[in-house]
């Protein structure tokens, strides 16, 4: 029978590399029957990374840890690789192509979305144009009314310079180099897409579009239901954590942009709400929201692992 299932396993890991998924199956023991069932959700849960991201990058996933805790309680997990670098749009095809698949391979007729930055208009999008698809839309440090972070960019990137040349080059370097080292090597990828895509102005006009549960007040909720899906957020408010990150030094220089506006270091508190806020002032910044960099986050506060543990659990009791 094992030796049945790691067949299994096999084969399912190599149709879905195929189709540009990544397959979370759990690993050790199995936990007590009251583990085993505490994240499994009804439908599949998908997550979807931001900009310049990945599934796992030269050993290091973007989703630390996570997906094989959520397998462990009983959810069926995919981590999706769309485009590092593209506009909301074209990231939200890919996505949408890969939601699909998943659908037709499990058997499933739903996914649950949680989206990270980026990920998070790309999981609105496919929503938007797909609810029969989508029982749950979550964002976590969503880009849902833009970034300063990218205002600030563009503001010292005039359209057509040379200063701008030089950033989309190094830019493009970079997603060049995930896209090398990651499942996504097919990918499209448009720097200036995805710049033009996270300024206020272009996720402006992206809401406009689609405007599916994004708060109609400046720092409000939005709808917690619309056409049947499910809407969540929760973000971090801390953009400096830990001394041993590589990424915080990064995170506590672009955090000056917003003055004195909470922020997570890129996405400022109340532009990443969206749908039920469950919380936006966790003690995280950017990236600690996903647990990435090894999980190198505030020890004072509570893990990333769980608080996605405890929202499968949250949409396991909700039904989807």
């Amino acid at each position: 029978m094992r030796k049945f299932i790691a067949a299994k396993r096999i084969l399912v890991t190599a149709v879905l590399v195929a189709a540009g998924l990544q397959p979370a199956f759990g690993m050790g023991t199995v936990p007590a029957d009251s583990e085993a069932t505490y994240t499994k959700t009804k439908y599949p849960i998908v997550l979807v990374h931001g900009v310049l991201g990945f599934d796992s990058f030269l050993g290091m996933d973007y989703f630390y840890g996570i997906p094989a805790e959520l397998q462990r309680g009983g959810a069926q997990v995919f981590v999706a690789q769309v485009s590092p670098a593209d506009s909301y749009e074209k990231r939200g095809e890919q996505l949408l192509a890969q939601v699909q698949r998943i659908v037709a391979m499990t058997g499933s007729q739903k996914v649950n979305l949680i989206g990270h930055s980026m990920g998070s208009p790309t999981s609105r999008y496919v929503a938007s144009v797909r609810p029969d698809l989508v029982a749950s839309v979550t964002s976590v440090g969503g880009v849902n009314k833009g970034t300063k972070v990218a205002d600030a960019l563009r503001g010292v990137l005039p359209a057509g310079s040379v200063a701008e040349s030089v950033a989309v080059a190094a830019g493009g370097a970079f997603a060049s180099l995930v896209r090398m080292f990651s499942t996504g090597s097919s990918l499209s990828q448009d720097e200036l897409a995805t710049l033009n895509s996270l300024t206020t102005a272009g996720t402006l006009a992206f809401n406009r579009r689609h405007p599916q549960a994004v708060p109609t007040t400046a720092c409000g909720e939005g709808a917690y239901q619309v056409n049947g899906i499910h809407y969540f957020s929760w973000s971090g408010a801390q953009p400096y954590t830990n001394p041993l990150d590589a990424g915080d030094p990064l995170l506590a220089a672009t955090s000056l942009v917003f003055g004195s506006e909470p922020n997570d270091g890129v996405i400022a508190t109340c532009s990443s709400h969206l749908g039920q806020v469950i919380r936006d002032n966790y003690r995280f910044n950017h990236l600690d929201e996903t647990n990435m960099f090894f999980g190198l986050g505030n020890i004072l506060e509570t893990s990333p692992v769980t608080l996605f543990r405890q929202h499968a659990n949250r949409l396991r009791n909700i039904g989807v």
